[in-house]
């Protein structure tokens, strides 16, 4: 019977990533995934590579800021190796924050933040409506996570990562109380190490029940009336716009608690749109191209579950909720360090599956 030196469960952004990062070390991988790869929570992100922001928890501050300074080099590869483009945007984002959240950023008054917008609004964006509550510039990048993780298969196939689509896995197997391969609900494969990056559905696969949850956000997407009406990415409390370079407009995104339901809803997806009319009036021409709900992996505590399990030869990498995009190439590389013993570029304790009982 065939065997792999790793065996990634899940086929989204993040275990596609380290699977290419596995190829790239000489291991043998096999991917499984329950749908299609890059179909869950990939394929419904806005792709807002956001480095720091009021609700990045403090222990994720330096994990995200390095993988965003990775990205250039990250697409490039992707991009060479699979022979796709992928839409990254290094346009920035301008963020419209209420006063009172000024003084959650220590050291800035509204006079600072005004002055960090390297010029006046009107001229950013031209299309914005004359908005009165502070606004200010941040020097971010946006991807298009479906270009991203069509081109991460890409990458994944051309390294000769070998791809199992349409199959749910139950089980870790076990050889003496070490991890030895996986069951699925239609047959097994062997391994000496696996890597648990199921997204929401990681907590379902024994022997761990980590304490992963489906947190759902809706979205939809508009054509813009016109090429270039938004240049940058938008943020405010209500919404934010995503613009892609084809025309697309990206706007979202809900956070519910809704279990494994991915239906949209008509009245949350209208309110999404006219949140977004109120920030840029011209976009009341635009047509909704598609509507759409994705589950994303939430954890108690907000932050990822990266690391070896108390399993030996298990490893997890899930729970990124809203930064999985960002934080894929930064999971990848440093995964892999720990699955291949070596001392990791960060350290992952603060991520720790132990910090939770299982």
């Amino acid at each position: 019977m065939k065997s792999w030196d790793v065996i990634v469960i899940g086929g989204g952004i993040i275990g596609l990533s380290l699977a290419i990062e596995l190829r790239k070390n000489g291991a043998s991988v096999l991917v499984v995934e329950r749908g299609e790869p890059g179909r869950e929570a990939s394929h419904a992100a806005g792709g807002m590579l956001v480095e720091c922001s009021l609700e990045t928890p403090k222990a994720l501050q330096a994990l995200a800021a390095a993988s965003a300074q990775m990205y250039p080099e990250f697409v490039h590869e992707l991009q060479v190796e699979s022979g796709l483009r992928v839409d990254l945007r290094d346009q920035g984002t301008i963020v419209f924050s209420p006063a009172e959240h000024v003084h959650q950023r220590p050291g800035f008054t509204l006079e600072d933040l005004l002055k960090l917008l390297p010029a006046p609004l009107a001229e950013l964006e031209p299309a914005l409506a004359d908005f009165k509550q502070p606004a200010f510039y941040l020097k971010e990048r946006s991807v298009d996570p479906r270009g991203l993780t069509a081109a991460a298969l890409g990458a994944a196939k051309h390294r000769g990562v070998d791809i199992s689509s349409g199959e749910e896995v139950t089980a870790v197997n076990l050889s003496n109380g070490r991890a030895c391969g996986i069951a699925t609900k239609k047959t097994s494969y062997l391994a000496a190490k696996i890597v648990n990056c199921a997204g929401a559905w990681s907590g379902q696969i024994a022997p761990q029940a980590f304490p992963t949850r489906p947190v759902k956000g809706q979205m939809l997407c508009l054509l813009s009336p016109s090429r270039g009406l938004v240049k940058h990415v938008l943020r405010s409390p209500e919404v934010y716009v995503i613009p892609r370079s084809d025309g697309r407009i990206l706007v979202g995104a809900t956070v519910e608690e809704a279990g494994f339901d991915k239906r949209t809803d008509v009245a949350t997806i209208q309110r999404l749109r006219r949140a977004a009319i109120a920030l840029v009036p011209a976009l009341r021409d635009a047509k909704i191209l598609e509507d759409w709900a994705g589950l994303r992996p939430g954890t108690p505590d907000a932050l990822p579950i990266l690391g070896a399990t108390s399993t030996p030869g298990y490893y997890v990498a899930t729970g990124h909720f809203r930064d999985g995009i960002l934080l894929a190439p930064i999971t990848a590389r440093v995964m892999a360090q720990v699955i291949e013993e070596k001392i990791p570029d960060f350290n992952p304790d603060a991520f720790s599956p132990a910090r939770f009982p299982c």
